[in-house]
């Protein structure tokens, strides 16, 4: 059964979260160097069979795009060519990080491993991915 992944987008870290096989839970992933993402998205999609990509929609809360959106445009624009038979589908990723940051806050995590903002990136992801899987009924 095939996962779909989830891409939280950012210039210089990219927070990646999949679902287990079923599409029943989805957890953060790794964070990878944002110039070394397709890559290991290639790499990942050798290994594991993946249905759909859902890359985040920067959006500030007013609604209008954010100053990263353009990037992540042109991200989902190279992921669309580099895996045409997969849908790349956006999701609104508004306040995603910050409630991250309210759950590793919450979870009882360390300061020090707090302080890592690739943490942060993963479980976006994660949110992204469960946003998804919610206003999609998986």
């Amino acid at each position: 059964m095939a996962r779909i992944l989830a891409i939280d987008f950012g210039l210089k870290r990219t927070g990646i979260a999949v679902t287990d096989p079923l599409k029943i839970i989805a957890s953060g992933l790794t964070t990878v160097p944002t110039a070394e993402t397709l890559d290991f998205l290639k790499r990942y999609c050798l290994e594991e069979e993946v249905e759909c990509f859902v890359v985040g929609l920067p959006l500030h809360p007013d609604g209008n795009p954010a100053q990263i959106a353009p990037q992540a445009d042109a991200f989902a624009a190279q992921l669309r060519k580099l895996f045409p038979e997969k849908p790349v589908v956006r999701q609104d990723e508004r306040y995603t990080s910050n409630d991250a940051t309210r759950i590793i806050l919450a979870s009882g995590v360390k300061k020090q491993k707090r302080r890592d903002k690739a943490l942060v990136d993963k479980v976006a992801a994660a949110l992204i991915l469960e946003q998804y899987m919610q206003t999609n009924h998986w």
